[in-house]
């Protein structure tokens, strides 16, 4: 992976959480607070404009984005019952120059979600366990877990590369899991967990380019699914690469329902892209 300065989180004086630099030329709104919420999106739009960045994404629950609208902002995707079980969660955009609103690979992206779709529900070929096991990882896992991701991504939205970043993670809201074949790790995912809105994203999916092909991830992903139910979460979703025709397949073959398209927002493998949502409630009625 190559060595860059990544985005900084932060909190602002009203109390809503961003993320934002030079990176992903974006801010990214990951949490707004209910004081200034009517001004924030003008705050949000004059910081954008201040640090020239591309793009302004927020990820919000229905009843905050009035505001949102009246800015100017447009909705990319949305997932229902994503707060608590109940609130629709939308993910708006709001874009500050036409390169980042227009895709030059919309046609990829295109072809991609059309492949996945015809995909959902097909078989999961078996794991082979007495060649892999699926485990939860460690902190004496975390320089092989760098490892495999400074080798999978050349660039990543987060320095999942730093063992000391995954540490402060895995201590806090992320769980990371692995499978492993002769006693080392070669494959990873992770969830990144919200008690508050009991969501969790499933993310971080990295196998070694030797490993690939035995459906890895699509069992990282049922391991994960099941873990997440033991510790009450109702919601799960990702974020996955547009341009990524086997990520997405992943998700949709596990029966999760697409949710929308995120435009140019997410700098991974060396530039940005265009990301699809995915989603699954594991719970009936909704």
């Amino acid at each position: 992976m190559k060595s860059t300065s990544f985005d900084r989180v932060e909190t602002l004086s009203c109390g809503s959480r961003i993320q934002h630099g030079s990176f992903n030329k974006r801010i990214y709104l990951i949490r707004a607070a209910s004081e200034g919420l009517a001004t924030l999106p003008d705050r949000l739009i004059g910081l954008a404009r201040e640090n020239g960045y591309g793009k302004i994404f927020a990820k919000l629950p229905e009843s905050q984005t009035p505001p949102f609208f009246k800015a100017g902002f447009v909705l990319e995707a949305e997932i229902p019952a994503f707060y608590q079980g109940s609130e629709k969660g939308m993910f708006l955009g709001y874009f500050l120059s036409e390169e980042r609103k227009n895709e030059s690979a919309h046609q990829t992206y295109r072809m991609n979600k059309a492949l996945a779709l015809q995909k959902r529900h097909s078989r999961i070929k078996p794991l082979n366990t007495t060649r892999f096991t699926v485990r939860t990882c460690r902190e004496d896992d975390l320089e092989a877990m760098a490892g495999i991701y400074r080798s999978v991504f050349s660039s990543y939205p987060f320095p999942i590369h730093d063992p000391a970043y995954l540490l402060k993670t895995m201590r806090s809201d992320v769980d990371y899991f692995g499978i492993e074949s002769a006693g080392k790790l070669i494959a990873l995912a992770s969830a990144e967990k919200s008690r508050e809105a009991l969501h969790a994203e499933m993310t971080d999916f990295a196998t070694l380019p030797g490993h690939r092909g035995y459906g890895l991830a699509a069992h990282l992903l049922l391991h994960m699914e099941k873990e997440m139910g033991v510790q009450g979460y109702l919601t799960l979703f990702t974020i996955a690469r547009a341009a990524s025709p086997g990520m997405n397949i992943t998700f949709a073959r596990a029966g999760y329902l697409h949710g929308g398209k995120l435009k140019n927002n997410t700098h991974i493998a060396g530039q940005i892209e265009s990301m699809y949502i995915w989603y699954k409630h594991l719970f009936t009625g909704k």
